[in-house]
């Protein structure tokens, strides 16, 4: 083997290992709301308003459903690590509840911890009719055509099935 050769073998060689290394290399992304210095400023309870928290936090991830007066700020750090599914590392939630008057009345924080899995149900509900098969569907309309089309006699605009030029 000449020194060219080999020069281009351990280029090659160095190149596939730097990729098989990255390939590898977990990537973190934060997904949802997003602390500026690191740390939620302190909300007061009793003292803060809706303005007040909407120009400290931002707008809120969520508003809640139910409780229209409670806003909530998700924050998730997951870990992608190639084709596997996405890990998640960190949780953090922020719910804020207002009393009638604007004013927060409760500020709770959960983490990953507090969460629960959701089983989701799996049933249908039924159809009328029934399924066709994929024969059935093919040559369904065979047979079908009307005879009056087949004559030469026009169906005036509107669609088959409307009345008949005499």
């Amino acid at each position: 083997m000449n020194r060219k050769s080999l020069r281009m073998l351990t280029v090659a060689g160095i190149t596939l290992g730097a990729l098989v290394i990255t390939a590898c290399n977990p990537t973190l992304r934060t997904h949802g709301y997003r602390y500026t210095d690191g740390e939620v400023p302190e909300i007061l309870v009793g003292e803060d308003s809706e303005a007040t928290v909407l120009a400290t936090l931002g707008s809120p991830s969520v508003r809640g459903t139910f409780e229209e007066n409670t806003w909530y700020y998700i924050t998730d750090t997951r870990e992608y690590l190639s084709y596997l599914r996405p890990n998640t590392l960190a949780r953090r939630v922020i719910a804020i509840q207002f009393d009638e008057n604007g004013t927060v009345a409760h500020v709770e924080e959960f983490d990953a911890s507090d969460s629960r899995r959701v089983s989701y149900v799996s049933r249908t509900t039924p159809t009328r009719g029934r399924e066709l098969t994929i024969i059935e569907q093919v040559l369904g309309n065979v047979g079908r055509l009307p005879t009056d089309q087949i004559s030469g006699q026009e169906n005036l605009p509107g669609g088959a099935g409307g009345p008949r030029r005499q």
